[in-house]
């Protein structure tokens, strides 16, 4: 092919294709300061968004503990035998935690319900309360076990003039080893540290702790 003929070859060529494009410009990568920014404002969403979401599971899960270590069931109950048999609300609640944390159930000396009454003590309570179609498996109903409950701690506290630690001791140990331990005690009064039985000491103890957490954590559910 002669110079000539080339020339032109090349020419229609570049005719035909149009001018030349120019090389594709290499995208800008942003700079490390951009990327920074945007990872931090993308952990900072990620931490409200955290902070939101534990906000709103917090009380439920303050609630969900509140339950498992202060339970409180049939709180009307509680009130209604309360304002019937002139008795602290929380004090019954207290007396229901330390006998049986709010769990219907059957000890194995044979104590019944929420308030743990031998079947004895509960005929005794129906003889003097008249509750003459009583039966022992009504203890299994909760507003029949804290009626005669409460009737038998006012009952106790009546005998020992209003004096607490005696009437729980007595709940717990029995009226007869409570007037044993008065008969020796000086002046006729027993603190909790003068109650011979550990378990009953631990007992008073415990119920007048939840008495006070009752009244504290609970104190519009129970009236007070």
């Amino acid at each position: 092919m002669s110079t000539s003929t080339a020339t032109r070859t090349q020419s229609t060529s570049s005719t035909s294709t149009g001018r030349s494009r120019p090389a594709t410009a290499r995208p800008r990568r942003p700079s490390r300061a951009r990327v920074l920014r945007r990872r931090l404002g993308f952990l900072a969403a990620v931490a409200i968004a955290g902070l939101a979401v534990a906000a709103a599971v917090a009380p439920w899960a303050d609630k969900a503990v509140q339950e498992v270590s202060l339970p409180l069931r049939h709180d009307d109950i509680i009130r209604q035998q309360a304002e019937d048999k002139g008795l602290d609300a929380s004090l019954i609640a207290g007396v229901i935690y330390a006998e049986s944390h709010f769990r219907d159930q059957t000890s194995h000396a044979g104590a019944k319900g929420l308030m743990q009454l031998m079947p004895e003590t509960a005929d005794y309570i129906a003889q003097k309360s008249g509750g003459t179609a009583f039966v022992q498996g009504d203890l299994a109903t909760p507003q029949v076990n804290i009626a005669y409950g409460s009737w038998y701690l006012r009952h106790l506290l009546d005998k020992y003039d209003g004096r607490e630690v005696l009437a729980l001791a007595a709940y717990n140990a029995g009226q007869g080893n409570v007037d044993e331990w008065l008969a020796g005690a000086e002046g006729e009064h027993l603190r909790p540290t003068d109650i011979p039985y550990p378990e009953t000491r631990h007992y008073v103890a415990k119920v007048l702790d939840a008495r006070d957490d009752y009244r504290r954590e609970y104190a519009r559910e129970l009236g007070l």
